[in-house]
């Protein structure tokens, strides 16, 4: 049998320094390898797997599906497809509104500033997103983030994207707090908000505002106050705001879209959607559009097209998942046990200063953020770089069956939705006692 590393070309690593263990199986917030080990998934592996590993309703569904109808064309109607978008728009409140179904998250984040300029009439228009921000790694998802590993890759400008500063409370880039007194998230937010209606105002065509509402890998989790106002703003601009919830939808954030905490004043135009969609059994992405973006495009060629948009086996598990959610309270689950985990991460702060902030608190989303020095917020290294210590952290959690997941001077946790309270304390406890004994200096 061939060996993956040979064979493989792997994403977002050096090829050459590529060294894993090939999974085998798995069941609810565990997976093993071939060589029998176990480990307890404190990430859902790439913060999809909402639902956890093999989730039998939907793995039932993908089966009896594949029995029915494996495939057929948009140029076709199939039930699970409409069935799909139909739970999307109930459980979204965009009442009239449209579904494009897309392969992943890059991609409907794609067809989403398609949309957006079309719909505006600026099929050349400006895109507005932010430095910090994922969207995906194709070369439009590329533009539009403002992240390190694809900042290097692309020139924004090109595309037509524009990146304003993020609303980091912690270390606000609008120096609303020096690092010496407490961070004023509120402050932060409505700096962050001034500065995409200056971003608008230089780019007078602008079409889009881009945003991940709450979680993301760049683990900075917005103030109270951003999202109300971003949406006023963007209302008030007649400027499309899109929400990418690729991570943060499907209870992650303690609601079905993280957007939701600010009621239905703060429904963005469009909303991308991946990862909890299907719980990652199989890959598919959306769009949700609002009722006002779907008639604008309702009497338009839609100039976009995917073989596999809509595929019935994705879909059917896509409708698998949104009961499961539903069937077991596993939205309302996340936010309980998530405030939960967010006091415990709060009291292992008081116990660890390299834990400088600690932030999420809204589902099972939580990020800590180390620093050299507390009192000034050093960094440990510079962003995005890894410490030694946090690197040899993670090796040490996964020699005890725990899977960590790391980024710069992050640690991102997001347990799969039925993670058992004993395992996440099981987790958290490992956790405690590796900050305890590694080297921070």
């Amino acid at each position: 049998m061939p060996i993956e590393r040979d064979t493989v070309l792997h994403s977002w690593c050096v090829q050459a320094e590529w060294d894993a263990s090939t999974i085998v199986g798995g069941r609810g917030a565990r997976f093993w390898d071939a060589g029998g080990r176990r480990y307890l998934d404190m990430s859902s592996l790439a913060e999809c797997m909402n639902l956890g590993h093999q989730h039998p309703a939907i793995v039932r569904a993908i089966r009896e599906q594949a029995e029915r109808l494996c495939f057929v064309t948009a140029a076709w109607g199939a039930g699970p497809r409409a069935e799909l978008a139909g739970l999307l728009i109930e459980k979204s409140g965009f009442e009239g509104g449209r579904v494009f179904f897309t392969l992943g998250g890059a991609d409907a984040n794609e067809q989403a500033v398609k949309f957006a300029r079309q719909a505006s009439g600026r099929p050349h228009g400006a895109v507005i997103a932010r430095d910090r921000s994922y969207h995906g790694a194709s070369y439009g998802a590329m533009a539009f983030s403002g992240d390190s590993r694809t900042r290097s890759q692309v020139e924004p400008a090109a595309f037509n994207v524009w990146h304003v500063p993020p609303p980091y409370a912690y270390r606000c880039p609008f120096g609303a707090t020096p690092p010496a007194e407490e961070p004023d998230p509120d402050a932060c937010g409505a700096l962050a908000v001034e500065a995409v209606g200056r971003a608008i105002d230089a780019h007078p065509d602008t079409a889009a505002v881009l945003v991940e509402p709450d979680a993301g890998t760049n683990g900075i989790v917005a103030p109270d106050n951003y999202w109300p106002g971003l949406r006023r703003l963007t209302r008030e601009r007649r400027v499309v705001l899109i929400a990418d919830e690729v991570m943060s939808g499907f209870g992650r954030c303690g609601e079905w879209f993280a957007w939701q905490r600010h009621g239905a004043e703060g429904r963005p135009d469009l909303m991308t959607l991946a990862k909890g969609l299907t719980g990652a059994h199989v890959p598919l992405g959306a769009v949700v559009l609002s009722r006002d973006v779907a008639s604008r495009l309702e009497h338009q060629m839609l100039y976009t097209g995917l073989t596999y948009c809509g595929h019935p086996l994705a879909c059917a598990a896509g409708v698998a998942a949104v009961h499961a959610y539903e069937d077991e309270h596993l939205i309302e689950r996340s936010r309980t046990l998530g405030a939960w985990l967010f006091r415990e991460l709060q009291a292992m702060q008081r116990r660890h200063p390299v834990i400088g902030d600690v932030r999420g608190g809204h589902g099972l989303f939580a990020v800590l953020e180390l620093v050299r020095n507390r009192d000034t917020r050093e960094f440990l290294r510079p962003w995005p770089d890894v410490h030694p210590s946090l690197r040899a952290l993670v090796a040490r959690a996964l020699e005890a069956g725990v899977s960590f997941a790391v980024r710069g001077n992050l640690i991102l946790l997001a347990p799969p939705l039925v993670i058992e309270e004993s395992d996440l304390r099981e987790a958290l406890d490992l956790l405690d006692r590796l900050l305890a004994t590694s080297e921070w200096s």
